[in-house]
């Protein structure tokens, strides 16, 4: 599909759509703004972002620089899009900014971000109905204006439709960069790295070019990124890594789940051994049980080798389902399987939100038994999700002429 046809009739109807979407997404986050966070509102409306307190918290407010000046305990090319959408929000609005202000900027570029996955969608030759769960996607609303997630999201969608068009070496190049902003894209680049390998006939010394060539380009843009940060400021770089350590988890993440409800309970250390031990061991078997269908694409499997690592990390924040939404538009065989994780994670979401309402005596109020059903029905999908997309052929886009 050629640049023309992104801007065509049928196309306008969905821009028109997503830019609806992206409304209701500052509008669900915004309306709360012009009290303040009073009686527990964040909560119980689910206006909560994480955007706020970050603009007096992490000195955006006063312009001071990610690493340099300020603590940010996220990867690299998140600190710098915080910096900059500081940056534009002290610009427009002066000495009289304020976060509510910031919370605008920020959902104007996650929206700008929703627009470039929609158009890459598009350039790949996704079908309708794939292009229409994007544009009019629930989780747009609910995660617009809460995080910074959709840069690694679109660079995650890049290193796809990168990857469709047979150019691997800077499909990873884009994971490589996705993972500089969160580290999810980093599941990309091992099935990258097998496709170069294994996914066609070339001579053996053409496919170990290539795969070299792969890991050069994945190395060289994450060191691009993060060397010069890491050597002028390497305690504050190295913030996320240790804070990805210590963390404990959250109460919508399968091992609290399960630590709440009596059933199992591990301390962080035991959850910082078994949960990569649980995440390699199920991604293994997908490899092996997903090569005969997928072997000439193994990029396809990103989809369900995300939703395990979310399964069976330690951390489930509600916006980590943005991270999956978008690689389940693309590649999920079957779309009223991705509905239903939709509806798993409402429901989850405004549990989770809810039982912090009802910690400050707010109404309405949820308890750990309320989020382990919500969870636990998303994660049911998730796991059927797994299953359908390592058994099932991958959509028709996926192996369209190039």
């Amino acid at each position: 599909m050629g640049w023309a046809t992104i801007w065509n009739a049928k196309a306008r109807v969905l821009w028109l759509a997503l830019a609806v979407t992206c409304s209701l997404g500052w509008l669900f986050k915004g309306h709360c703004m012009s009290g303040g966070w009073v009686g527990s509102i964040q909560y119980t409306t689910g206006c909560y972002s994480d955007v706020l307190p970050f603009w007096f918290g992490r000195g955006v407010a006063s312009g001071q620089i990610p690493y340099l000046q300020a603590r940010m305990e996220y990867p690299v090319l998140t600190g710098a899009q915080i910096w900059l959408e500081g940056s534009v929000t002290r610009l427009l609005f002066g000495a009289g900014a304020r976060d509510a202000h910031f919370l605008g900027v920020v959902a104007l570029v996650n929206a700008l971000l929703a627009a470039a996955i929609l158009a890459m969608m598009m350039r790949a030759g996704v079908d309708r109905r794939r292009l229409w769960a994007w544009a009019a996607a629930p989780p747009l609303v609910l995660y617009l204006a809460h995080n910074w997630d959709l840069a690694a999201a679109t660079l995650a969608v890049c290193a796809l439709v990168l990857a469709q068009r047979g150019r691997l070496v800077q499909a990873a190049a884009a994971a490589a960069l996705g993972t500089a902003a969160k580290l999810f894209p980093v599941l990309l680049l091992p099935l990258l790295g097998l496709g170069a390998l294994f996914g066609d006939a070339r001579p053996w010394r053409a496919r170990l070019m290539r795969a070299t060539a792969l890991s050069a380009a994945a190395i060289g843009a994450w060191l691009a990124v993060n060397l010069p940060v890491a050597l002028l400021a390497p305690e504050n770089w190295s913030e996320f890594y240790r804070f990805s350590q210590e963390r404990s988890g959250t109460a919508a993440a399968t091992w609290d789940v399960l630590a709440n409800l009596g059933w199992l309970f591990t301390w962080t250390e035991d959850r910082n051994l078994f949960a990569p031990l649980l995440f390699v061991g199920g991604a293994g078997a997908m490899l092996a049980f997903g090569w005969r269908q997928h072997h000439a694409h193994l990029w396809t499997l990103f989809a369900p080798v995300l939703a395990w690592f979310m399964l069976t990390n330690k951390v489930y924040s509600p916006q980590f389902d943005l991270w999956l939404y978008p690689m389940l538009v693309m590649l999920a065989p079957r779309l009223r399987l991705v509905a239903l994780f939709v509806v798993g994670d409402i429901a989850a979401y405004f549990a989770e939100f809810w039982w912090f309402a009802g910690m400050e005596n707010a109404w309405p109020a949820t308890t750990v038994t309320d989020i382990a059903v919500a969870a636990g029905f998303r994660g049911a999908v998730m796991l059927w999700l797994i299953v359908d997309c390592v058994r099932r052929p991958p959509p028709e886009w996926v192996t369209a002429p190039r």
